[in-house]
C-alpha cells in the first residue's frame, strides 16, 4: 500500500514495517543505482522493457509492464512470473494492486457525497460515533475528505510491531483484524503530533476509516460497493477485493519477498491486514481501464472531480489528491497516478490528465524495504517511458 514514484525527491512513507528486520519504505525512487538515461530514438515500450529488463539483472523474479496510448496498448515483460515452475511473467496476469484500492474506495465515497448521502466534510464522528476517541484523538475533528487526502494526523496502524511482524513474517494468513482493530492499534501507538488539516501525513488508518465510512452509510462492505458501482460497470473481471481468502486464483504472478538471504513465496497473504487500505487485486489491462475511467470522469460527477484532483502539498512537485497524487516528473510533464505495494508486490501507474497516455508496471517481490536497485531502475524506466509519449 505504498507509493514509491520514480527518481522523485524523498517524500512521504507508505505501506512501511516498524520492525528491525525491514527499512522503512520511502516514497521515492532513489536508491544505490541510477538507471542509465534511456538511449535516444527508444519507444516508451522499448524503454519500459528495458527497464524490466534491468530489474530482473537486480534480482526481481519478474516484471511486466503496459504502455498504452489513445486505444493502443503494448505489452513488456521479463522474468519469471513463478520462479518454481519457470513460467514467464505475464503481462495479463493478475497481482495484489496494494495502495492503488485507495483511489477505489475514494470513488465509492466521491460517488456517496454526488448522490447527496453525505459530505466529504462531515467528521468521521457523525458516521463513526467513538471510533476515533482515544489518545488526544477526536473523531469530531476529522473530516472524510482529511481521511482521503491523509492530512487526518492519525498513525498508521503498520507502525505497531503487533500488527507488522506477523505479517511481515507471513505467519496466520488467516488472522482476523477487523478494521475498528487496526484503528484502535493506531491510536495507541502515540498522541497527536499535528492538528487534522494542518498537514499530509500518509497513514492506512485513513482508509480503514475510510472503508467503515463505506458501510455506516451504505450497510454494505466496502468490497460490495466497489464491486457494485466500479468494478462490474466497467467489466473489469480479472478485479476483486477479497476481504478474506489470502490466496489468488487463476492466471495470477506469484510474489516472493527476500527474508535474510532466502527469496520466499508470499502469494499467499493475509489480505485482513490491508483491508481498504491496500487489499484488491488487478491486472495491466483492468487498472489501466479503471485509471482512465476515473480521469476522464466517467464515475463521477464534474463537482466530485475537482475535489478528487484538489492536492494538498506533500513537496513543491508533488500534490496528493482523494487517493491519486499528481507529481512533476523529471522531464517536466506532469502526471496523475498511485502505486501500491504489500507482501510480495510492488506496482505503479501513471496517467496523463486526459488519459490517453499511461504506463503501468508491476514488480512481483517486495519484502517490505524501499530504495532498492530493482526499485530505482524499473521506477525509472516508468517515468522515461511516460515522458517518452
Amino acid at each position: 500500500m505504498t507509493n514509491l514514484n520514480g527518481p522523485l525527491p524523498r517524500r512521504h512513507r507508505r505501506w512501511l514495517l516498524p520492525v528491525a528486520t525491514a527499512a522503512c519504505l520511502l516514497a521515492t525512487g532513489v536508491g544505490p543505482a541510477v538507471a542509465a538515461p534511456a538511449a535516444a530514438g527508444q519507444t516508451p515500450a522499448e524503454i519500459l522493457r528495458a527497464g524490466a529488463q534491468q530489474g530482473v539483472a537486480d534480482g526481481y523474479p519478474g516484471v511486466t509492464g503496459m504502455v498504452r496510448k489513445g486505444d493502443t496498448a503494448q505489452y513488456v515483460h521479463a522474468g519469471y512470473g513463478d520462479v518454481a515452475n519457470k513460467v514467464p511473467a505475464d503481462p495479463k496476469a493478475q497481482y495484489r494492486i496494494g495502495s492503488n484500492t485507495k483511489a477505489f474506495v475514494s470513488t465509492v465515497l466521491l460517488q456517496l457525497e454526488g448522490e447527496g448521502r453525505l459530505s466529504l466534510d462531515d467528521t468521521v464522528d457523525r458516521w463513526l460515533p467513538g471510533a476515533v476517541a482515544a489518545n488526544g484523538y477526536d473523531g469530531k475533528r476529522i473530516t472524510i475528505r482529511q481521511l482521503l487526502n491523509h492530512t487526518s494526523g492519525l498513525p498508521d496502524y503498520l507502525r505497531s510491531v503487533q500488527i507488522s511482524t506477523p505479517y511481515f513474517l507471513n505467519i496466520n494468513q488467516r488472522q482476523a483484524y477487523p478494521p475498528q482493530t487496526l484503528v484502535d492499534v493506531a491510536l495507541g501507538l502515540h498522541a497527536p503530533t499535528s492538528v487534522p488539516g494542518e498537514k499530509f501525513g500518509y497513514s492506512n488508518t485513513n482508509y480503514a476509516l475510510a472503508g467503515m465510512v463505506v458501510k455506516a452509510v451504505t450497510g454494505a462492505e466496502p468490497a460490495e460497493e466497489i464491486q457494485r458501482r466500479i468494478i462490474a460497470p466497467l467489466g473489469l473481471n480479472d478485479t476483486s477485493f477479497p476481504t478474506s481468502d489470502p490466496a489468488l486464483h487463476g492466471n495470477h504472478l506469484h510474489g516472493y519477498a527476500l527474508r535474510a538471504i532466502f527469496v520466499n513465496d508470499d502469494t499467499v497473504s493475509n489480505v485482513q491486514v490491508s483491508g481498504s487500505a491496500g487489499a484488491m487485486v488487478s491486472t495491466l489491462d483492468d487498472l489501466a481501464a479503471f485509471s482512465r475511467a476515473l480521469m476522464t470522469g466517467k464515475l463521477l460527477k464534474p463537482q466530485q472531480m475537482t475535489e478528487l484532483k484538489t492536492t494538498v502539498p506533500v513537496t513543491t512537485d508533488v500534490g496528493y489528491g482523494l487517493g491519486i497524487e499528481h507529481q512533476k516528473l523529471p522531464c517536466g510533464k506532469w502526471a496523475w497516478g498511485h502505486n501500491g505495494a504489500v507482501l510480495g508486490y510492488f506496482n505503479n501507474w501513471l496517467s496523463s490528465e486526459d488519459g490517453t497516455e499511461q504506463v503501468l508496471h508491476v514488480n512481483n517481490e517486495f519484502h517490505m524495504q524501499g530504495g532498492t536497485p530493482g526499485q530505482a531502475h524499473t521506477g525509472k524506466a516508468l517515468t522515461d517511458a511516460f515522458c517518452a509519449l
